[in-house]
């Protein structure tokens, strides 16, 4: 393999943490600088220096602007999250979070975990809006990271696509992994983690179609990744190649993206719960337009 892209699998850090340490001569391989496209050969003696470890993010409690609480009890807190928010604090991200918007509301979350990711199970992208649940229990905590590594949590988005996936309802089933040339992608990689999506279209438009989509694994970028390979990008999605045209004219400077529904057997007693979001304004303001144009 290249340097890049073992060490990447071996040590767990992305590929431009590595590029970084190559370029730096941190990585040497039988003694001498190696470089991040040259080959790792069995039986080499493989050198590397790693970085001082980051620091850890502290978690701000600073309100946040469309975060709603739409469930809160002893367990968990489930809230609808806003376009433009992280999950949780990580290195370089300054905005606002969810785990900063519930500690300004008062909403003691569980602490397990990294301190900034604490209470955090799950997590949408910062341009993915929609429903979240956080752990405020440590039993809880517990009991969803399981249920959501069993995968017995329903996860459902919808999803407004390019164009007109045939079949009209199918399953996506490729494996995802990072991108091989740009670092800040994922994609559809044979020998990647194996990835499933379920889809069935809601309502076709001239130029889209919206979709209801169940995750039964939760890869990052999953959906985006899974509908981009089949040349059906979400709208608004320029990352993984949707039109910039269509974005411009539905006024999406984001991924029409939406996690619609989330359900799980409450971590209390067991019953079935489910949460439902509304779409936000600039998701229902789009479809409004498209309509208009069928």
């Amino acid at each position: 393999m290249r340097v890049d892209a073992g060490l990447a699998k071996l040590l767990g850090l992305s590929r431009t943490v590595i590029a970084t340490l190559t370029d730096a001569g941190d990585v040497l391989v039988d003694g001498r600088p190696a470089g991040k496209s040259d080959r790792l050969v069995a039986g080499s003696w493989l050198e590397v220096t790693l970085p001082e470890p980051e620091r850890p993010v502290e978690v701000q409690a600073i309100p946040v602007d469309g975060l709603v609480l739409l469930h809160e009890d002893d367990d968990i807190a489930v809230v609808d999250k806003p376009v433009g928010v992280a999950a949780h604090p990580s290195p370089g991200w300054t905005g606002p979070t969810v785990i900063g918007g519930l500690a300004a509301a008062g909403v003691r979350v569980s602490t397990s975990g990294a301190a900034e990711r604490q209470g955090v199970v799950h997590r949408l992208d910062v341009g993915t809006t929609g429903v979240m649940v956080v752990a405020k229990s440590e039993h809880a905590y517990t009991v969803l990271k399981r249920a959501f590594k069993e995968r017995t949590v329903e996860k459902r988005y919808h999803a407004l696509v390019q164009g007109h996936p045939d079949p009209s309802v199918g399953t996506i089933d490729a494996p995802i992994d990072r991108h091989p040339r740009h670092d800040y992608k994922w994609a559809v990689v044979a020998g990647g983690k194996p990835s499933v999506t379920h889809y069935e279209t809601i309502e076709a438009f001239r130029a889209a179609s919206l979709l209801d989509v169940k995750l039964e694994t939760g890869r990052t970028h999953q959906i985006r990744v899974h509908f981009s390979a089949l040349r059906h990008p979400c709208v608004g999605d320029l990352t993984y190649g949707a039109d910039p045209v269509l974005a411009k004219r539905l006024n999406l400077p984001r991924q029409w993206l939406h996690a619609r529904t989330l359900g799980f057997h409450h971590p209390d007693d067991g019953r079935w719960v489910e949460f439902t979001s509304e779409y936000p304004t600039d998701l229902a303001t789009a479809l409004d337009i498209l309509a208009a144009e069928s």
